[in-house]
């Protein structure tokens, strides 16, 4: 059977490059990707790409997938930090899956407490990054893509690419653990 992973975007502003790039990626390695949001439809990217919504987030399950991931945008702190998806993230976290985020999105993982003690990486143009990751226990590293146990981060569109490789890897080996 098929791996599969969720790919989680905010309906309104996702980043499409952090999307495709990765998608792509994942499809071409035979891996299925279902697209989530806060609500079904047609999500709209920053760039006003479209892409179809296949499963509202509220109704998603962590032990369905193989791997959720959240993608970045303008739009995702708006639309994706709140509890729906802590949860989701915290039963990815509890269940011991592939998870992670790119872009500005590994605020959310922090927000929902699955990023203490551990080294992630992400957005920070608005130099927010060190003070959030403090809070939350975080150990930033400043990379493109930063791979701790099962947790991937990225920093954006330029390492959109790297990130979707890295969950493929993740994928494919199946022996990262928690550090």
């Amino acid at each position: 059977m098929a791996k599969q992973v969720l790919l989680v975007i905010a309906y309104q502003e996702y980043q499409p490059i952090e999307y495709g790039i990765p998608k792509k990626s994942l499809e071409d390695a035979g891996i299925m990707v279902v697209t989530a949001s806060d609500k079904l439809g047609t999500a709209l990217a920053t760039d006003d790409h479209k892409v179809l919504v296949d499963v509202e987030l509220s109704s998603t399950q962590a032990d369905r997938y193989d791997g959720i991931f959240f993608i970045g945008g303008s739009g995702a702190l708006e639309h994706l930090d709140n509890q729906t998806s802590y949860k989701l993230i915290q039963d990815a976290y509890k269940l011991n899956k592939l998870f992670g985020a790119i872009c500005i999105s590994p605020r959310i993982l922090a927000h929902a407490g699955v990023l203490r003690n551990r080294k992630a990486t992400g957005w920070d143009e608005d130099n927010q990054l060190t003070a959030i990751f403090n809070k939350y226990q975080v150990t930033y590293v400043k990379e493109p893509v930063v791979v701790d146990g099962n947790i991937i981060t990225a920093v954006g569109p330029k390492a959109a690419f790297e990130f979707g490789q890295a969950i493929i890897a993740g994928l494919k080996t199946g022996n990262y653990h928690r550090t």
